[in-house]
């Protein structure tokens, strides 16, 4: 299974098809090879083709934080923010919001991705234009360094128990990151380390190492900031990628 949001995939590989790289149903199946069952409003993906629409924007918002949204009213921010991620198309205005659902009886569940449309502004050129890969993975770079001091200051492992590294490392070289190939090479490099990032901090959550309680909250907290500013960099590396698919700047 991918470590990346449905909305990184569904955003770079709806884009790849509205280029003519693949078809759109196909791109869609494979955004998702996952997921048992895919449905809802993405009818809308061959409207806004239909329309001239060439990208399809990531955002991975999350309560309190819609870093990267489109403007929208409540409805559709807050179901964003809620289940943490969308896909949006800047020159039209519009978006789509997963829900994420397990379905069966215990011993033969499936997995269903339904897909709501919302309406949102278009988002200006300038905002697009800002994503540069460049300061994207700077501001990752100095965020881990950032932790690792933070870390080593509360001197708490982000990884507590012997067996929680292994872990890490195994979850990120099994992965399947699922993204369609032509992509700039910086852009999947940011994408790759922020999902591997998003994988180990998943682990260490499910880690609790005896620690008093006061570091223990603080080792929390320090998680939850590195996973917010990785799905921060995600985002804006899946827009500026959807960006070079789209043909609208150089690929690099």
């Amino acid at each position: 299974m991918s470590t990346l949001p449905a909305s990184t995939r569904l955003s770079l590989w709806v884009t790849a098809a509205w280029a003519g790289h693949l078809d759109l149903e196909d791109a869609v199946g494979r955004s998702m090879p996952d997921i048992d069952h895919v449905g809802g409003d993405l009818d809308r993906l061959a409207l806004w083709q239909d329309l001239g629409e060439r990208v399809l924007g990531c955002a991975l918002p999350r309560p309190g934080d819609l870093t990267g949204m489109p403007r929208g009213d409540f409805a559709f921010t807050g179901a964003a923010a809620e289940v943490g991620e969308c896909v949006y198309v800047p020159a039209l205005g519009g978006a789509l919001v997963p829900t994420i659902e397990t379905y069966g009886p215990d011993g033969d569940t499936g997995t269903r991705v339904t897909w709501a449309a919302f309406d949102c502004e278009p988002t200006p050129v300038h905002q697009l234009e800002s994503l540069q890969e460049s300061q994207i993975e700077r501001d990752l770079a100095d965020l881990v360094r950032a932790a690792t001091h933070a870390f080593e200051t509360l001197d708490v492992s982000p990884w507590a128990g012997s067996t929680a590294r292994a872990q890490v490392d195994s979850r990120v070289r099994d992965r399947e990151w699922g993204l369609p190939p032509g992509l700039p090479g910086r852009a999947h490099r940011i994408l790759v380390l922020a999902g591997s990032i998003g994988a180990a901090v998943d682990i260490a959550l499910e880690e609790s190492p005896a620690v008093g309680v006061h570091d223990l909250g603080e080792r929390h907290a320090l998680l939850l900031r590195l996973r917010a500013g990785a799905d921060r960099a995600l985002a804006q590396a899946t827009t500026s990628c959807a960006l070079a698919l789209g043909g609208l700047r150089p690929a690099r």
